[in-house]
């Protein structure tokens, strides 16, 4: 569980995030990078149910894993047309293939970039933006993967193939998820956790359920990507 994991303090460093064109393919999508001074890894975000790189909740988060040194790219996995469309069809947003070819291609934006090429890569999935985050775990080279009350059932057969620690965060309250949840860890053949937040739903609104979702994922990605980090550092001096 992610509340056994020992990582050092936080920095407490606000940072300002700036707006970037993240090139995916044939389709530039608006994103925010987050990136603090010496950053140790960088995360991107996976959003899902018609939510897109202002969501409060991963700005939040965002702004939290830049406290503790990660750097977060935030995105609009749809063109703005596409969003459009997705407004009066709901269609897209549970397009998974479309989604995580979409993720696929902000990393390897992000490998095109001189201040984010060599940072380890953590994926954060919220919703159908989860599905999408586990099947890009198992088609790139990612350090770990977090989801927040995802609905990773919709990741299908790609379940299987995830290679990287995967910390998937639920609600006490929200009994479908967490049944989603267990079935999904029980097709995972990686080092997998399931973390339930008490007293928290499906948005984790509850005073102090966000917080707790923020903690978790700090945790989780401190240990993992600062250990691929410090493991890519010994193979260079070797």
């Amino acid at each position: 569980m992610a509340s056994n994991l020992h990582t050092p303090p936080l920095m407490r460093l606000a940072v300002e995030p700036h707006g970037v064109t993240v090139r995916a393919g044939s389709v530039a999508l608006l994103g925010d990078l987050y990136l603090p001074p010496g950053a140790v890894g960088l995360v991107a975000f996976a959003h899902g149910a018609g939510s897109g790189r202002t969501s409060p909740r991963d700005r939040a988060v965002a702004q939290a894993l830049a406290s503790a040194g990660l750097a977060s790219l935030l995105f609009d996995l749809l063109t703005r047309e596409e969003a459009l469309e997705d407004r009066h069809t709901a269609e897209l947003r549970f397009d998974v293939p479309l989604l995580a070819d979409r993720l696929l291609g902000a990393i390897e934006w992000t490998r095109r970039q001189e201040a984010l090429a060599r940072l380890p890569v953590g994926l954060f999935g919220a919703s159908s933006g989860a599905a999408a985050a586990l099947t890009v775990a198992g088609r790139a080279e990612i350090a770990a993967v977090v989801t927040r009350g995802g609905r990773p059932d919709l990741a299908g057969p790609a379940l299987g193939t995830v290679r990287c620690p995967t910390l998937l965060v639920v609600g006490a309250r929200d009994a479908a998820g967490i049944g989603l949840h267990r079935r999904a860890m029980h097709q995972m053949t990686t080092l997998a956790s399931l973390y339930v937040v008490p007293d928290a739903g499906h948005l984790f609104e509850e005073p102090g359920a966000l917080r707790e979702v923020i903690d978790a994922a700090s945790e989780w990605y401190r240990l993992h990507l600062a250990a691929t980090r410090r493991e890519e550092a010994a193979v260079e001096l070797v």
